[in-house]
């Protein structure tokens, strides 16, 4: 897989910043990322970022189906020549973002797994996504940013906590399986990587009556973070109620405390109690 500088070279090609184009040229990462995401012949799989196709034709040879999205038109052409010999592989251009999942995944009832190197600027905004589609897949087995994966396994009390670490602790078990160097990409990116893994709970951690104003509630309290709950809930220009201090008393929290230092539950109860 070292030979991708030169594959690169050969297409006329070069590793576009905008798009957060890092290719993985350790084969090792590669394969070992494979066997932990568990994949077997009876497997559906999502593929994002494919780059030079390495991971594809790694997961064609062991599912029954890769389902691979790139964005960058040029790479899209030279994959679908690399996957003429694999006829179960599906190669659609398109941005993962703007993608209906339902449209997409056009396989059959059965849910998918998805196996990806993630781009690092998407990795976030579509991890919100999976976590609201995740009844179409049964696990994700992720690379994405140490940072990222530091800030979804973070508990309450910690800097790294925030809207991100509870949504997918509410709904997912989650697992860093390893960390990357960036000398396993070309080019390196500035940071470590990390692998990870999520399975989905069989019930959220809190049970909520209304989940977009609890997403709003989280939200507003973490976009001022430095604030007190009571001065970020203030800024928030949420309709909260006029007494929204007294309440925030009356569900035993601190209006002073600051939001990082909230639970997944005192988050629910915060929610509830402020309700509109």
């Amino acid at each position: 897989m070292a030979s991708i500088r030169k594959e690169l070279a050969e297409y006329g090609l070069f590793p576009k910043k905008r798009l957060g184009q890092h290719f993985l040229v350790d084969r090792n990462i590669l394969n070992k990322m494979i066997r932990m995401a568990q994949v077997n012949e009876n497997d559906v799989i999502l593929e994002i970022g494919p780059g030079l196709g390495e991971m594809t034709i790694g997961l064609a040879k062991k599912v029954k189906k890769v389902v691979t999205i790139e964005i960058d038109p040029n790479l899209v052409e030279i994959l679908k020549k690399k996957v003429m010999d694999y006829p179960n592989v599906e190669v659609v251009k398109g941005d993962i973002l703007k993608m209906d999942f339902n449209r997409l995944l056009h396989h059959g009832k059965e849910s998918m797994k998805v196996v990806a190197n993630l781009p690092y600027q998407i990795s976030t905004p579509l991890l919100f996504r999976f976590i609201e589609s995740r009844q179409l897949f049964s696990t994700l087995t992720l690379m994405v940013q140490k940072e990222v994966a530091q800030r979804m396994a973070a508990p309450s009390g910690r800097k790294e906590y925030g809207p991100l670490s509870i949504f997918v602790q509410m709904v997912s078990n989650l697992s860093i399986l390893f960390f990357v160097k960036p000398t396993a990409f070309f080019p390196p990116p500035k940071v470590e990587s990390a692998v990870i893994q999520i399975s989905w709970k069989e019930k959220p951690t809190v049970e909520l009556k209304d989940q977009e104003w609890f997403k709003k509630i989280v939200k507003g309290c973490f976009s001022y973070r430095r604030k007190t709950l009571f001065n970020a809930l203030k800024h928030s220009e949420l309709p909260l109620p006029p007494d929204t201090e007294l309440r925030i008393k009356s569900i035993d929290i601190d209006p002073k405390r600051r939001p990082e230092t909230l639970s997944i539950q005192e988050f629910a109860n915060l929610a509830e109690v402020l309700k509109p």
